[in-house]
């Protein structure tokens, strides 16, 4: 499956630092590996969406829209059950906009050190006449288009910071220099996400190979190991504080059949998922 990026492969032709796309599909999309190069609102319209980024996923319907940082992420879209289509209308915009946007309000950070490179909001009253306003305004030439998205751009921040401070604006334009924490960062945030390793390699911007030898490195183990040692002690947690059954977690924690769980979990804690819970 090819890699999409985006919004090089919409055919923009544009060199504007803020777009808007209207974007409609009639296939559906599983796990799709998408290179942002820009930061992107999906104002999700109809259909469903799930994304993981390297710190954090979420998975919408289309009451809510998403804030993505730009960079690697893995994206599903699955079709909305009475139109039979998807659609997300999606605003594009450079990490200069942000830093224009933060020096002309003076924004300060909170010195909250807790940034994502996801978001989810809810619509109310004000996203959705905004996000339709987009529309008309995506069928204007794009002179007129650069001059309005600039005033449109402003006004979705401001809304934004109203009501949810401005660490999300941060969270966009941070480095992540530490190239360690950040790997880390991204098997823990998706150590109970069934992920296989080359779509953890490809958040990590990683060959699989290189992802291989990292993960050694920092976990001393291999990926499969310790995935599997995380997703059994999780399967612990769910027997013992959630009071759930051995047949309604194992495909949860990613196992295929209920007898290939419950022998994992033996192996590993010494008894059967009904033994360790009645312990």
């Amino acid at each position: 499956m090819k890699t999409i990026t985006l919004p090089d492969d919409l055919n923009l032709n544009s060199t504007l630092s803020i777009e808007v796309y209207d974007y409609e599909s009639t296939q559906e999309i599983s796990k799709q590996e998408i290179v942002l190069n820009k930061n992107t609102f999906s104002f999700l319209q109809e259909g469903t969406k799930e994304v993981f980024f390297d710190n954090s996923s979420y998975a919408i319907n289309n009451s809510q829209f998403l804030l993505m940082k730009s960079g690697h992420c893995l994206m599903t879209e699955k079709l909305s059950n009475v139109q039979e289509y998807y659609k997300s209308i999606l605003l594009f915009f450079s990490n200069e906009a942000v830093l224009k946007f933060i020096r002309k309000f003076e924004l300060r950070p909170t010195g909250s050190n807790v940034f994502y490179s996801t978001y989810s909001f809810n619509y109310d009253s004000f996203i959705k006449r905004f996000s339709n306003s987009l529309l008309d305004i995506s069928k204007l030439s794009k002179s007129i288009q650069k001059h309005i998205l600039d005033a449109k751009f402003e006004e979705i921040m401001l809304y934004l910071i109203e009501f949810n401070g401005v660490d999300f604006l941060y969270s966009l334009i941070s480095d992540g220099d530490n190239q360690n924490q950040k790997f880390i960062q991204t098997i823990e945030s998706n150590q109970l996400n069934k992920l296989t390793i080359k779509e953890l390699s490809f958040l990590s911007n990683m060959s699989v190979s290189t992802f291989k030898r990292e993960f050694e490195k920092h976990f001393h183990n291999s990926p499969s190991k310790w995935f599997q040692e995380k997703r059994l002690e999780h399967a612990a947690f769910l027997l013992k504080n959630k009071s759930k059954r051995s047949s309604d977690i194992f495909e949860e924690i990613g196992y295929e059949n209920l007898s290939n769980f419950i022998q994992a979990f033996k192996v590993k804690f010494g008894m059967t998922p009904k033994q360790y819970q009645s312990n």
